[in-house]
């Protein structure tokens, strides 16, 4: 196992991003009627934080010195 352990900036950056979706999503339910797009777009989300993620890794920011 890596000695980081998921403690690199690029790791924090896609949780951040995932839990916003999450959250957006979740509020595009509760809404009543129900919202879709807002739900979608919190899904949106969620996919764009696997883009962050792998964008930061080439960039470094997926090592233990940073």
């Amino acid at each position: 196992m890596s000695d980081s352990h998921g403690n690199t900036p690029a790791a924090w950056s896609a949780v951040t991003v995932a839990m916003l979706g999450f959250v957006v999503g979740a509020v595009g339910l509760l809404l009543d009627p129900v919202n879709m797009t807002i739900f979608w777009v919190g899904v949106g989300l969620g996919v764009a934080s696997l883009v962050v993620f792998a964008v930061m890794a080439k960039m470094g920011y997926h090592e233990s010195s940073h």
